[in-house]
């Protein structure tokens, strides 16, 4: 009896084929500066394909090539390694610019970069230089730390053994944002003693199988399915101690918030573009209004200026959070990680609210015909309300109030 199986399914069993590495080495980001200019630059062409590849669930892949080789996922790598260290208030704004274009190809960007400040926390100047080097080369980290099926975000099963110079990996994993699209894979696995490490493992490594079935209805290119690992060596230059960066008070939790952050300014920031571009030139005006362009309507007015300023707010407290960042990275203490902290929640529960009311305003402003599939501007809703549920933003109100009535600074995991 024969039996057909799809071409889907087989890759399903073997997982997707690893992308190639880059052949020549990317570009060496000079300054702040230039870094928002090189964003903008590559914003201006991630937008032009950004509505089709989500309507196709197209993935990004010379698009994340040219975003890797620009130079701007080395931009955090200390200048003692030959990196940039530019500020984390550039950096958020590099991913809020390049989000506004495509937030899913923000969005992948954003394990890479908080593995590179993890490195610089974490590893030991020997460390540093090896995976720093591979960085400025353009080599991608993706993401392979969330699991299903645990009682908490926090509880891992994926462990590693210890084989000489390597460990031997075995888990599963899901959200896996970046992974599908990387060369090195960050796995978070659990040594003997409960610890948790990076296991960064070649993409290609027998036994990675990474399954590209995410089916989520926003941040549809991220590719953020599914990782197996089964019986992955990993050489033990390659092993971070990830939880030395909460052993004591440090930022790196910060630095993956702060990029969050950054993805959902960005959403919001094109929903509202969006609304105003097709208010001024499709919209009809209300019969009541008296007016003979939706854009002189009064309530339409008052609404694009509520959104203006509210998305305003939600940069400012982003940049005021890139620089504390600055300063606890710099001079790491309790007091300066829990300013950092702090600055970063807020940011994260304005950024978060302004993305979802803008995605959706857009819709009650523009009218009927902005629901049509033609111009598919309900991605920008699907994004904010899927990227935003990455954690609580309740929780954030919680610890921001916490700590201004009693004093508690907020906790050390990679969600604060």
């Amino acid at each position: 009896m024969n039996i057909a199986v799809s071409a889907q399914s087989l890759e399903s069993a073997r997982g997707a084929p690893p992308v190639p590495r880059p052949t020549s080495p990317a570009h060496v980001i000079r300054d702040d500066e230039e870094a928002i200019r090189v964003a903008h630059a590559l914003a201006k062409t991630f937008r032009e394909g950004a509505s089709e590849r989500d309507s196709t669930n197209r993935r990004p892949y010379a698009e994340l090539d040219a975003f890797s080789q620009s130079g701007l996922w080395s931009i955090n790598v200390p200048k003692a390694f030959g990196g940039p260290e530019v500020s984390y208030k550039t950096l958020a704004q590099v991913v809020a610019i390049v989000s506004a274009a495509d937030p899913s190809i923000g969005q992948i960007s954003q394990n890479h970069l908080g593995i590179v400040a993890a490195i610089r926390t974490v590893s030991d100047p020997e460390q540093q230089a090896l995976l720093f080097g591979e960085v400025l080369k353009g080599i991608r980290f993706g993401n392979a730390f969330s699991e299903i099926g645990t009682p908490r975000a926090t509880d891992f099963k994926t462990h590693f053994v210890d084989d000489g110079d390597h460990v031997i990996v075995r888990g599963k994993k899901f959200y896996s944002t970046g992974a599908l699209l990387a060369h090195l894979v960050p796995i978070v696995a659990l040594d003997g003693e409960g610890r948790a490490w990076y296991a960064i493992a070649d993409r290609r490594a027998p036994g990675l199988i990474v399954i590209d079935d995410w089916s989520a209805f926003g941040q549809r290119t991220t590719a953020s399915g599914t990782v197996i690992i089964d019986e992955v060596r990993v050489p033990k230059t390659h092993l971070v101690p990830a939880w030395k960066g909460y052993e004591h008070p440090r930022s790196d939790g910060a630095v993956f918030q702060i990029i969050q952050a950054a993805v959902d300014a960005g959403i919001a920031r094109e929903a509202i573009d969006d609304t105003v571009a097709f208010v001024r030139t499709k919209t009809r005006p209300w019969v009541d209004s008296g007016q003979d362009r939706a854009s002189d309507d009064p309530y339409t007015i008052q609404a694009i200026g509520e959104l203006t300023i509210r998305l305003h707010a939600a940069e400012a407290i982003l940049d005021r959070a890139g620089l504390a960042l600055d300063e606890a990275v710099a001079n790491p203490s309790a007091e300066t990680v829990a300013a950092a902290q702090l600055a970063v929640a807020e940011s994260k529960v304005l950024t978060t609210e302004i993305a979802v009311l803008a995605s959706s305003k857009l819709f009650e402003l523009a009218g009927t015909r902005s629901t049509l599939a033609e111009s598919n501007l309900d991605r920008h809703w699907r994004n904010a309300r899927t990227h935003t549920l990455h954690d609580p933003v309740r929780w954030k109100y919680a610890i921001i109030g916490n700590h201004a009535l009693n004093g508690v600074n907020p906790p050390f995991h990679a969600w604060s």
